[in-house]
């Protein structure tokens, strides 16, 4: 997977976030969004992900060799952060298997296997709304860093995590980086400490822009 930005700038009303940002990520990499709280770093993690709209510049999408159209890059990605919901009336198996059959799990894993990776084998029946805050996190990385995905977007992924949960980020994390692109937005040392690359986003905070 290869995304290009090219002068990507993101503003709301008159106020502008980030502007003239033009980098090339890609696969194989692990890239650091780093940033203060409302620095940015969601915004563009989101506008990757097609989820929000850019205020000006351009994103392309490249994978194997062939351009994917910017609405059709979900396909193609897993995104996990605080801000999204889980399905909570399913049971933990029962989330797995809907989340499945949108986005198929890495390595040809099934169901139990993966409930075995999160460490919730006495959770498997339960319902996700009876989840601790630690749990539905756990639950949310592992759909995204076992979904058969090229390129994945991790926003502030250790939110709700104690010790134990952050060990095991750091541990599911680094076995799953090979062949994808991986961002982790985030401002705290260990979500990001096996990342190649650091961004620094308030490096392109009310630039002018050049012609």
């Amino acid at each position: 997977m290869l995304v290009n930005l090219t002068d990507l700038g993101k503003r709301y009303n008159y106020e502008w976030i980030f502007r003239n940002l033009t980098y090339t990520f890609e696969s194989g990499t692990s890239y650091a969004i780093l940033g203060h709280n409302g620095s940015g770093k969601s915004t563009l993690l989101t506008i990757i992900a097609g989820h929000n709209l850019e205020s000006e510049g351009q994103l392309q999408y490249t994978f194997s060799g062939k351009t994917v159209a910017q609405d059709q890059v979900y396909r193609h990605l897993s995104l996990t952060a605080p801000y999204l919901e889980l399905v909570e009336e399913f049971t933990l198996l029962e989330l797995i298997d809907f989340h499945s059959r949108f986005k198929p799990l890495r390595q040809n894993l099934n169901k139990e296997q993966l409930v075995d990776r999160m460490g919730l084998q006495r959770s498997k029946n339960k319902f996700v709304k009876d989840f601790s805050s630690g749990m539905k996190q756990r639950l949310k990385l592992g759909l995204a860093i076992y979904s058969d995905s090229a390129m994945l977007l991790l926003d502030e992924p250790t939110t709700n995590l104690d010790q134990e949960g952050v060990a095991w980020y750091q541990e599911h994390v680094s076995q799953n980086k090979t062949n994808r692109l991986i961002l982790v937005g985030s401002n705290i040392q260990h979500e990001y400490s096996f990342c190649d690359v650091q961004l620094r986003i308030s490096d392109y905070h009310l630039l002018p822009k050049v012609r």
